[in-house]
């Protein structure tokens, strides 16, 4: 199975130059591209790729708010932020709203390849400049977003997918997807691992998140 991408920039030649980077990549279909958030949008109500490469810098909207929107109707499209900036900002508030990755727009090919490659398995994937910007920040603690987070208290009630899902008025599919990002998140096995997991790094307890 190829993995679908999707490229989200304002700048030609940044698509362009991606597309030159992976076109020749076995296991890449380049499905197609957005100039702004709206494009992008517009393409998701009607197909779903497996990654976006997204710009933070859109003309229409930021990439951070893009992000956080694009993961709360399509949780299941992992999406790499792509950046000219290497800001810890930047980085955290990107990641915090879904984003499963950070590239710099210097990155080389291998390092787009991994980054693709990664994100698409439910891993988390940071550029060596991003990582490096980063690591005092994370410590090793999952970054979720404000939907993952209410969802992962939810479980720790001991709520059911259906019962998560009414409450929150999202459907049970969206909750599985949830569910299986929060598994993959925290390199958990199963819900009493994760449980255990958001315990011990304090992003559940008995006051909630």
């Amino acid at each position: 199975m190829k993995i679908k991408v999707f490229i989200t920039d304002d700048h030609y030649l940044v698509i362009e130059g991606i597309h030159s980077l992976l076109q020749n990549e076995s296991n890449i279909e380049l499905v197609g591209h957005a100039m702004n958030a709206a494009s992008c949008l517009a393409y998701l109500e009607q197909h779903l790729p497996d990654i976006i490469l997204m710009d933070i810098s859109l003309p229409d909207k930021n990439g951070i708010d893009l992000c956080k929107e694009v993961k709360e109707k399509y949780p299941s499209v992992f999406i790499i932020g792509l950046s000219t900036f290497n800001q810890q900002s930047f980085i955290q508030k990107m990641m915090s709203n879904g984003a499963s990755g950070y590239v710099l727009k210097n990155a080389t090919q291998e390092e787009l390849m991994l980054a693709i490659e990664t994100v698409a398995k439910g891993k988390t994937f940071l550029s060596h400049e991003a990582a490096q910007s980063l690591r005092k920040k994370i410590a090793g603690v999952p970054v979720l977003t404000s939907r993952e987070k209410e969802v992962l208290e939810l479980i720790a009630e001991g709520l059911t997918n259906n019962e998560i899902a009414k409450k929150l008025f999202i459907s049970i599919t969206t909750v599985d997807t949830h569910r299986k990002n929060l598994l993959a998140k925290f390199e958990a096995k199963n819900i009493a691992s994760l449980i255990k997991a958001a315990m011990q790094m304090q992003l559940i307890g008995n006051h909630g998140l």
